[in-house]
């Protein structure tokens, strides 16, 4: 038992060792937003403001046009989460209960779309955008990120456990496929559904690389796009920066922290299918 409890001992104390070095970064980006400039540049290290001030989020707020990136990151978000989860449900639902030409063909593609990393199709989806004419606008943004196929796998494997007798029951009592899925099916799996709107939600909104490209106006920006126009005439500012990145990923933070065994939930679904 003793030798039990040395080892307990050592894993949580090294467990404490490892959370510590993953959190300092953030508490040295926490602690630089409050210090003025002077201080942030000067040499050696202090864990601790000498002065401390809230001038970079200020400067941030009356600065930039962080109120419209926040504006365009929720719309996008948004509407990316909403539109993921109603089609990968619908497909979901399809795949698992309807028979119809072509079922496994198309099954059998959205397996095969894990092989195919998204980053590949950047230069394909922008000259479509482009085509389009939908460039800086919110559903240039949207568009290109509605393709996530985890999330049909997931509802396809949640609508195949469910019971056979509740789909026959609504049947005979005469509803449609639009009934069932959206009366039965769909009710039954909304903590799968929640996990999943919270996890895409979070990722849309943490999303940079293609909002980046195809936003190229202040006005289209989202926030994590926005922050890169923090900047001054007089050269580099570390506080104002860290600060415009701070309040770019604390609505994140807060709603991971309020939803955070949902989060785990989705994150475990997610791997789970990838495994």
């Amino acid at each position: 038992m003793r030798r039990f409890n040395a080892v307990g001992l050592a894993l949580t104390l090294l467990t404490v060792v490892i959370a510590v070095i993953w959190a300092f970064p953030l508490y040295w980006a926490m602690v630089t937003t409050l210090k003025p400039e002077f201080e942030v540049v000067e040499p050696g290290i202090r864990l601790w403001p000498k002065t401390f001030t809230i001038g970079a989020y200020l400067y941030v707020l009356t600065h930039t046009s962080i109120g419209t990136w926040y504006v365009n990151s929720l719309v996008t978000s948004g509407a990316v989460t909403v539109l993921v989860l109603l089609m990968g449900s619908t497909c979901g639902y399809a795949l698992s209960q309807l028979r119809f030409p072509g079922r496994s063909l198309i099954w059998l593609m959205i397996l095969a779309s894990f092989m195919v990393p998204i980053q590949t199709l950047i230069v394909t989806h922008f000259i479509l955008m482009s085509d389009f004419g939908l460039i800086n606008t919110w559903l240039g943004v949207i568009l290109p990120q509605l393709i996530v196929p985890v999330v049909v796998i997931v509802y396809k494997q949640f609508f195949d456990s469910v019971p056979k007798d509740f789909r026959e029951a609504a049947r005979v009592d005469g509803a449609n496929e639009f009934n069932i899925f959206f009366r039965i099916y769909l009710p039954m799996n909304w903590g799968v559904t929640t996990a999943l709107a919270i996890i895409t939600f979070i990722g849309a909104w943490n999303n940079f690389l293609w909002p980046f490209l195809v936003s190229t106006s202040e006005s289209t920006m989202n926030v994590t796009v926005g922050i890169t126009q923090v900047k001054d005439a007089f050269g580099v500012q570390y506080a104002r920066e860290i600060a415009g990145a701070v309040m770019a990923g604390l609505p994140v933070a807060i709603a991971y922290l309020l939803f955070q065994r949902r989060v785990t939930q989705a994150i475990m679904l997610s791997a789970g299918i990838k495994g």
